[in-house]
């Protein structure tokens, strides 16, 4: 089982997404949780590494089951995934290349999805909070 904390960062009814250098797929921004660190300690470490902002206002938006991309086959993910504010204008830092914000069903139409992230699309515009 893979524990991360992940951002659900809205812009213009788009949800963020990050590409790793190196990688085909964009994925929740965010990571694995450390241990003996809280979800939210990661998701405020992760993001200042990833999006080289920090987050406020931060509010659980659920925990999400999938298998994880990328992983061994049968590889469980168990992500905690937030919404919140942004300090800033996040940029590309660390081992991200590339940040988008999608709609569901252009995140739905790369060639490479997580698992996970489709299930916080999908939750998201269930909520009416993302556009289709």
């Amino acid at each position: 089982m893979i524990r991360t904390a992940a951002l659900a960062h809205i812009r213009d009814r788009r949800l963020i997404q990050t590409r790793s250098v190196g990688k085909e797929v964009f994925y929740m921004a965010g990571g694995k949780i450390d241990p003996g660190e809280t979800p939210v300690e990661a998701l405020h470490r992760e993001v200042r590494e990833e999006l080289g902002v920090g987050v406020t206002d931060v509010s659980e938006l659920g925990v999400f089951h999938a298998e994880a991309y990328g992983h061994t086959p049968g590889t469980q993910l168990q992500m905690t995934c937030f919404t919140a504010d942004l300090t800033g204008d996040p940029t590309p830092t660390s081992e991200i290349a590339e940040l988008r914000y999608f709609t569901v069903s252009e995140y739905a139409a790369m060639h490479h999805v997580a698992p996970g992230s489709m299930l916080v699309f999908r939750h998201l515009h269930e909520l009416g909070l993302i556009d289709w």
